[in-house]
């Protein structure tokens, strides 16, 4: 108890925007496990095709680069508590549409999936843009453990208990043996979370960005090497998000199985992370990327090579350490570079955090693309079994990309940059 209360004084010691920013992001952390595993889930179970559950997840990407260019321009009318608030609702607003759907098709599920897309746009511009203006680069790898340790803990109860109680629902006979309405209890209890929430970080007294221009085609040199990382990190994104989902529901076969197989040391995992973004350094995030890295790798050989239920568990379980190891790492990293680089090239952050996603969508695509390729030319099996060994292998050259970035930020580095660009001194007569 006593340690519990030393790490509350610490978590107080911090800015007041920063905890309830930290307190909305726990709130609706009981959202996202929702939305990133049972809405995949759901149309796998009633549509039976993993190519629609991918075209779903194409829609949501294809919405999210569109709606951080709308906010950019919103941002100078509302405030960016509204927008961020909007973005948390519109996540209940695409699961009540998609659960609404008599039958699932192409048309229905698309525009579920671009609403979803607008609800992330949303949220992650705003949530982005108030991570980068309430912390600095020495509280950030606390900031971001924490969140993390959030998202973990979230990730294991939520999937678990959702999971026995959609299996329930079928075995026991609730609600008529429906497990659909079920899938349309859960939604409701996510517009609850999402009202919460919105409630939350209302309670912050936070500024929207300067007016001024965030459209740019040029940048430095630095942030190119950023936006490189940001399509590997993208890559990755297209295809994890509805992995499980697919691979669950096509080896095992339950949703109560995929709520097990996420729980499978996810609360070791939360308090390790914990202990990482408390105790981490700034120079520790390279070295924390390449394990987050190494781990999704290895999850991809075993589903590659054993491709069954023990091959879901293990890639399930170093997906679970991987996936915030990876955030806890990148963020940070990019938080950094847009400091750096926005003092360079005297812009408006926001412009950096709106250039990123571009970079995010077409690694997503090429992820989903990469899946919709395999599976059509070879076979939904094939891309299932090989399509995260590849990505898996291809994201360790983020590794590479990491290091280049990170010492681009370097003293040394940007001290040299500023003497090749000093103005060369004056030539007087006689010398």
């Amino acid at each position: 108890m006593n340690r519990l209360f030393q790490e509350y004084r610490h978590f107080q010691s911090y800015p007041r925007n920063m905890r309830i920013l930290l307190l909305t992001n726990l709130i609706y952390a009981f959202v996202l496990p929702v939305i990133d595993v049972f809405v995949g889930a759901y149309v796998m179970r009633n549509s039976q095709d993993v190519k629609m559950v991918v075209a779903y997840q194409l829609a949501v990407y294809t919405g999210i680069p569109f709606t951080f260019l709308m906010n950019g321009f919103l941002l100078r009318r509302i405030n960016v508590k509204w927008l961020y608030s909007a973005g948390m609702l519109l996540s209940g607003v695409s699961m009540a549409v998609m659960m609404s759907l008599g039958q699932l098709n192409v048309v229905g599920v698309g525009a579920a999936g671009l609403l979803m897309g607008m609800s992330f746009g949303l949220f992650w511009a705003n949530r982005d843009f108030l991570a980068l203006s309430t912390t600095s680069d020495d509280t950030r790898n606390y900031y971001y453990g924490l969140e993390t340790f959030f998202y973990t803990n979230t990730y294991v109860v939520v999937p678990m208990l959702i999971g026995m109680f959609i299996e329930a629902t079928g075995e026991r006979g609730w609600f008529g043996g429906d497990r659909n309405t079920a899938y349309q209890i859960v939604t409701g209890i996510v517009f609850l979370l999402t009202i919460i929430s919105s409630i939350v970080v209302h309670q912050g007294t936070f500024e929207n960005p300067a007016e001024a221009e965030f459209i740019f085609f040029r940048y430095h040199w630095l942030w190119n090497r950023m936006q490189l990382l940001a399509i590997l990190k993208g890559l990755m994104q297209g295809y994890i998000v509805t992995a499980p989902a697919m691979l669950v529901m096509k080896l095992v076969g339950q949703e109560g199985a995929l709520g097990a197989i996420q729980a499978v040391g996810g609360i070791l995992s939360a308090f390790l992370l914990y202990a990482i973004g408390r105790i981490a350094k700034p120079r520790h995030r390279l070295l924390i990327f390449s394990v987050a890295l190494t781990l999704f790798a290895l999850g991809g050989l075993a589903n590659a090579v054993l491709f069954n239920a023990a091959g879901v568990l293990i890639f399930m379980a170093c997906l679970l350490l991987a996936r915030p190891l990876h955030d806890i790492a990148y963020f940070p990293i990019q938080m950094q570079v847009i400091d750096t680089v926005s003092a360079i090239e005297q812009r408006n952050k926001f412009a950096y955090i709106f250039n990123q996603e571009f970079g995010f969508f077409i690694g997503r695509f090429a992820g989903c693309g990469l899946f919709i390729l395999l599976a059509n030319v070879l076979s939904d099996t094939f891309a299932l079994r090989y399509a995260l060994l590849i990505i898996g292998m291809v994201q360790m050259l983020s590794i590479w990309v990491a290091q280049r970035v990170l010492s681009g930020c370097s003293p040394t580095a940007l001290a040299k940059e500023d003497l090749l660009m000093a103005p060369p001194l004056p030539v007087i007569a006689g010398e």
